[in-house]
Order: C-alpha cells, then structure tokens, then sequence
C-alpha cells in the first residue's frame, strides 16, 4: 500500500492487528486511522489512544430504533426456531459444532 494511507475500520475489531497498526502509524506508512470497534475489546492498544492521528468512537452501528426493533425480531424469531425445530436461524461461526 501506499504510505500515508487512511484507515477506517467499523467491521469487526480481529480485522485489525492493533499492535502493527500503532507501528505503521509511527513510521508513516498509515497517516491517520478511524476505529469503533478494538480487537481486544473493551482495551484498546495505549498506542492508539495516546496519537492524535487517531479518531476513537464506541460502536453505534446498532443505535437506532429501527435496528434495535429489527435486532430483537431476529432473537426472537431465533428463540422460535430452535424450540420448535431445535436448530438455530443463525448460528455464529463458534457454534457452528453445535447447528443441528
């Protein structure tokens, strides 16, 4: 990649090796990086919080009230589905040993 590049990252915090990314920021390579999600969360690398080059925010991607309705069908739909067919609507990567 090119140096001075910007990084922003909402996906997931394991995205990001926070430790390598506090070096790139030292030596230039990243100019400047946005993050609201940690890989280590709730730490945060003491590298990042004390750059000035670095924009912190907590993870809002699921503050609006659409979302949260939206997110609390889906559990109870989930919740349905697996009393009624003792499987889960979906299931995360870490339990997939335990899909039906």
């Amino acid at each position: 990649m090119k140096p001075g590049i910007v990084i922003v990252n909402t996906a997931r915090g394991a995205v990001m090796d926070e430790a390598a990314l506090v070096d790139a920021l030292a030596s230039g390579q990243v100019s400047s990086v946005g993050l609201d999600v940690y890989e280590n969360e709730p730490e945060i690398h003491p590298g990042l919080l004390a750059n000035p080059s670095v924009l912190l925010v907590p993870h809002m991607g699921t503050w609006t009230q659409e979302t949260q309705q939206k997110m609390e069908e889906w559990t109870i739909d989930n919740v349905r589905t697996a009393v009624k067919e003792g499987k889960l609507k979906s299931i995360v990567p870490e339990q997939k040993a335990l899909e039906a």
